[in-house]
């Protein structure tokens, strides 16, 4: 064998063996890091949902998952974060997708008080018309902050719907798909948290509702 040849290949293996090296090591000593900054965006992107509320739990330290088929908005799992104030339930967020969107799902973040009330709702992800259907995003306009109080008594179910529909609710000029899909989406979600509140705030993990769906 060719000695230059040899040497190149060892060089190679040494090089390639402290590059492993220090992506393991760095990995090592920012896998933390990173964990605690996704778990702190995670909580922020929450936080619009409690608007008013005192709460003294983590908002993402009660989890459960509740998978298909269910009574919520959209096709997929709904992901449910529970939050207490002095280990007493204060309110449950629930991230679930109005389907009828205008371009798509729109992923939403609706919080329901125990009491039934909507405490806010966010919008996760959408496709919506950029200048129109787009203004259901807080950061484009007020309009998501018309639900915040409201619940399946103010209005009544009929009046969960935008004003040209005979509802309660404003829709966005030029766009009625889009407040049309949110607002059935909130409706649905309060409908299921009415019928099952104490099954929501129940001592169970996200594993035993996997099975129990599942038996």
């Amino acid at each position: 064998m060719n000695v230059a040849v040899f040497r190149s290949g060892i060089t190679l293996a040494v090089i390639a063996a402290i590059c492993t090296a220090l992506v393991a090591t760095t990995y090592r000593y920012t896998a933390d890091r990173i964990a605690a900054n996704e778990q702190a965006w995670l909580e922020r992107s929450l936080q619009p949902a409690l608007s008013g509320l005192f709460y003294d739990s983590g908002v993402t330290e009660s989890k459960i998952v509740i998978p298909p088929p269910h009574e919520l908005p959209g096709n997929e799992a709904a992901v449910v974060y529970r939050v207490y104030a002095e280990g007493a339930p204060v309110a449950a967020l629930f991230v679930v997708s109005a389907r009828d969107g205008y371009a798509g799902p729109i992923r939403v973040l609706v919080g329901i008080e125990t009491v039934g009330v909507v405490t806010g709702l966010h919008v996760l992800e959408h496709r919506e018309t950029p200048g129109l259907g787009d203004r259901i995003e807080s950061t484009k306009s007020d309009w998501a902050k018309q639900f915040n109080g409201h619940s399946l008594l103010d209005p009544e179910p009929a009046g969960w719907a935008i004003k040209s529909d005979g509802g309660q609710f404003d829709q966005l000029t030029g766009a009625s798909v889009t407040p049309r899909a949110i607002i059935k989406a909130i409706k649905e979600t309060l409908l299921y948290f009415d019928e099952r509140h104490e099954e929501i705030f129940a001592e169970a993990n996200t594993e035993e509702l996997m099975e129990e769906t599942e038996q």
